[in-house]
């Protein structure tokens, strides 16, 4: 019979809150394993020292290496990747041998801990119990006698190695912070909440519940000294202003306080950064809002004064009025699109609530952006050289009785084709209809361009035709492009629409 493999927490550092369950698990146990690293003191082991049996046998798990630098051929992940097969190995020759394995986790086992690469590996195979334990950061608020969140705020645990810029944006889109992994990376996290603009109220605790535990404001912490145990709290009491997503989706307009600033409607380009033209990149350093779709929202850089607007998919109107709100009170506005908003994207719903008489002295001015079916058919080649046509296939603004006659119009024109929103996932069938009907008109070697994520993670450009095209291939990332007649493909792949016509 082999033994059981138990995970268990041992919480922040204080021996006084490791639960009762992992006291009599450690008390019990046949091997007591435990994380450290080279020439350091286990803190797991430290804190359960007084609970572990004289006759347990103890298995050190020494790191090869704590930081990015080695001569391992993998790099760093791959040290740590043999490194924990290796433990793994270990521990499994115990386990094979009938002896129970208790393996010390600091804080809680499944929270940012090393116990995971050994469940990964030894759950399968062995009998496993998981003990939580209290994490380092609930230590930290009660040291800071600090609530981190209320009613409905949103509490997000963040690493301190993320990006800076994207830890800002981060922190500037959420209730309440719990900033983890600090020590060198603290100067550029301090950094990160002051263009959230939450470094004022942010407090940093180092060794919670251990002996030297401390805390103070984040400004007042010396980078020098932080050390690995260590983290910052961002309570939601602090946001400044900084509205909520949900806050966003159905605002309360504020009372006119000045002269009405100037509107403007942004196309962020279809995702890299080099995409953005220098003219939105300007406006959007200068506005004080930005509101928009939460994914188009998040691709704007995190900075001081800022304050972001985002919301989800299907209420561009309410966005579109919290935005002539904000600058008819006189607010520095930009709204955001994808791509250009003149295409499918936010101007029209702005002009439409700008209908409304209490908008008429607000100016709107839209500034232009790459759209996604130009940077599809530069992918492509030239598909588009000719005279086209843009199509979306959502119904959701229109019948699609009304898409069939255009697509039939379009079709019986022989114009190349744009295709927006072919698919999502409430709407599977429109594509497979839209092929129907153009097949009705085309010939089926037409040639068909899919462009899926163009610009973005996993971009992928396909070259088929009418008849190859699979319906059920297509999704909410795709751009198509169906040529005309004259549309060809070169001996190189590239695909191109000649600006003649024969007669």
């Amino acid at each position: 019979m082999t033994g059981r493999f138990h995970g268990v927490g041992v919480g922040p550092g204080d021996p006084e809150l490791i639960t009762l369950k992992a006291a009599r698990l450690i008390s019990g146990a046949d091997v007591v394993a435990y994380h450290a690293g080279v020439g350091k003191e286990s803190n797991a082991r430290r804190t359960a020292a007084d609970l572990i049996p004289h006759t347990a046998v103890e298995e050190r798990l020494t790191y090869p290496v704590t930081t990015g630098t080695t001569d391992h051929p993998g790099g760093y992940e791959g040290a740590l990747a043999d490194f924990y097969t290796e433990s793994a190995a270990r521990l499994a020759a115990h386990l094979d041998a009938g002896r129970d394995v208790v393996l010390l986790s600091e804080g809680d086992p499944l929270f940012y801990g090393s116990y995971m690469y050994m469940h990964d590996r030894l759950s399968q195979r062995y009998e496993t119990r998981i003990v939580p334990g209290v994490p380092a950061f609930t230590a930290a608020a009660a040291v800071a006698e600090s609530p981190l969140a209320r009613q409905t705020d949103v509490l997000t645990v963040l690493p301190g190695t993320l990006p800076e810029a994207e830890l800002a944006r981060r922190l500037a889109d959420t209730d309440a912070a719990v900033i983890m992994k600090l020590g060198r990376t603290f100067p550029a996290v301090r950094r990160a909440l002051a263009v959230a603009g939450r470094l004022e109220h942010a407090v940093y605790v180092e060794r919670a519940s251990m002996d030297g535990e401390r805390r103070l404001p984040v400004a007042e912490a010396d980078p020098s000294t932080v050390p690995y145990f260590s983290l910052v709290l961002v309570t939601g009491d602090s946001r400044n202003g900084t509205r909520s997503r949900e806050a966003a989706a159905a605002p309360v307009p504020p009372e006119p306080a000045g002269p009405a600033a100037e509107l403007l409607v942004v196309g962020l380009g279809p995702g890299p950064e080099s995409w953005l033209t220098p003219e939105v990149s300007a406006a959007l350093a200068e506005v004080d809002h930005v509101v928009g779709y939460g994914p188009y929202v998040d691709r704007v850089l995190q900075r001081p004064g800022l304050t972001r607007h985002a919301s989800g998919n299907t209420v561009e109107l309410q966005r579109a009025r919290l935005a002539l709100d904000l600058a008819k009170n006189g607010e520095r506005v930009a709204v955001v699109s994808g791509g250009d908003a003149g295409v499918f994207g936010m101007a029209t719903a702005v002009f439409e609530a700008a209908e409304d008489p209490a908008y008429r002295d607000v100016p709107v001015r839209v500034l232009p952006g790459v759209s996604a079916v130009q940077a599809v058919a530069a992918r492509a080649g030239a598909p588009v050289g000719g005279d086209f046509a843009v199509v979306s296939l959502s119904d959701r603004l229109k019948p699609w009785e009304v898409v069939e006659r255009r697509l039939r119009a379009v079709a019986d024109a022989d114009l190349a084709l744009a295709v927006y929103n072919p698919a999502s996932r409430s709407r599977t069938e429109q594509i497979a209809a839209a092929r129907r009907i153009l097949l009705e008109h085309r010939d089926p070697g037409t040639v068909v361009v899919v462009g899926r994520s163009i610009g973005r993670d996993g971009e992928s450009l396909e070259v088929t035709t009418l008849e190859g095209l699979d319906p059920a291939a297509i999704d909410m990332r795709c751009l198509l492009i169906v040529g005309a007649s004259g549309t060809r493909v070169s001996a190189t792949g590239r695909v191109w629409t000649p600006r003649w016509v024969k007669p």
